[in-house]
């Protein structure tokens, strides 16, 4: 006696396969998709904390400059904008022009500290870079100059190369 199966019974013996597997899945005690989902769904959940709390602490602090403003002056649109940008004015040392504190940016320098650290082989390459005269950098002492407005010593700062005239 030989056993032959039509179409509708191949069909049939394979829509209850797939049902059977669908059903083996969503009964594993396993689940791992179920993890994974569960995973993202914390840390969208988290993600979305934090940033409720960064926005919560922005506005907090617009408030409060809001409830005590100061005044608003020359320079202060580029102290706001480094601030933002993660950039010092670096036009402030005598001696670098908005052109060279371009290139500085360009050449990966942005705040006071970086300046006041540089080698003399960086300022060799510095002056290079920039166009200047050899020893420039040493002579218009840029490295203290931004070693005082890096530590907020502003009042030193101008005392001290407030009259020195920059490079030609």
């Amino acid at each position: 006696m030989t056993m032959t199966f039509t179409l509708n019974d191949i069909a049939l013996l394979l829509i209850a396969l797939l049902a059977g597997l669908v059903l083996g899945l969503m009964a594993s005690g396993r689940g791992k998709y179920k993890r994974y989902w569960r995973d993202e769904q914390l840390a969208h959940r988290q993600a979305i904390r934090d940033r409720d709390a960064r926005l919560a602490a922005a506005q907090e602090r617009i408030a409060e400059l809001e409830r005590h403003p100061g005044p608003i002056g020359p320079g202060t649109a580029e102290a706001v904008a480094g601030a933002v940008h993660g950039r010092d004015n670096l036009s402030r040392i005598n001696g670098i022009t908005p052109q060279d504190e371009i290139a500085l940016n360009e050449a990966g320098y942005h705040r006071y500290r970086q300046i006041a650290g540089i080698s003399a082989e960086q300022e060799a390459a510095l002056e290079t870079r920039l166009g200047l005269k050899q020893g420039i950098i040493a002579r218009e002492e840029w490295r203290e100059q931004a070693r005082l407005l890096a530590e907020r010593k502003d009042d030193e700062h101008a005392r001290l190369f407030e009259h020195r005239t920059t490079r030609v």
